[in-house]
């Protein structure tokens, strides 16, 4: 399991701070899928971002009992003069994983073909998508963070994103974040809201997308 225990996160703002997560508490089981919603702004990219490390809280703690992703749809840890062969070589070599393994399934799920070659800085917004939906795919968690965007491109990437993540990683403990409460009412089995930083946990979904639409 992953546990969030009180995290609090404050951001600089003006001459003061602006505190986005004011003690939120969250366990997230194996094979769970839980939702993350609150309207923009909420700070539910901050709280994947914390449970993913790319930032750590200003205060309270996190206990990891299995592996997660980074955030899916996060390209903030690309280099970006390095090509999108050579970041995959990068992921491969952190993670332990076969390169030529990785390189393989990047090539076919991005569709990127000769792009692979270019410097990441070089590439569209969606490009850089696709690339980090590969490289977090390539690499087999135990559980997956899903922030926002997680279909990019045409319809045939749509479906190959949806059987990647929620037909072959059935099993995996999820959390997403999402505005799309046809999706979270479809897949996720437990809530988070984030209302002015603070988060209440849900059983039933429908009636956290109830509350959330109210918001």
């Amino acid at each position: 399991m992953i546990v969030c225990q009180d995290i609090r996160k404050s951001y600089r703002a003006g001459h003061g701070r602006h505190e986005v997560l004011k003690g939120i508490n969250l366990t997230i089981n194996k094979g769970e899928r839980v939702a993350l919603l609150g309207r923009n702004g909420a700070g539910k990219s901050t709280l994947i971002k914390q449970i993913g490390g790319v930032e750590m809280p200003d205060s309270g703690r996190i206990i990891r009992q299995m592996t997660s992703s980074w955030p899916i749809g996060f390209s903030g840890g690309f280099q970006g003069s390095l090509t999108g062969y050579d970041n995959a070589r990068f992921i491969a070599r952190i993670y332990g994983r076969s390169y030529a393994e990785m390189r393989e399934f990047v090539e076919d799920f991005t569709e990127l073909g000769g792009s692979l070659k270019m410097p990441v800085k070089t590439y569209s917004s969606g490009m850089r998508a696709r690339l980090a939906f590969a490289l977090s795919l390539a690499i087999e968690f135990d559980c997956y963070l899903i922030d926002e965007v997680i279909l990019v491109g045409d319809q045939n990437f749509q479906r190959k994103c949806h059987e990647q993540l929620f037909e072959k990683r059935a099993d995996r403990a999820m959390v997403i974040a999402s505005h799309d409460v046809h999706t979270i009412r479809n897949i996720c089995n437990r809530a988070l809201l984030i209302h002015n930083g603070e988060g209440a946990v849900y059983d039933d979904v429908a009636e956290a997308i109830n509350l959330y639409e109210a918001l």
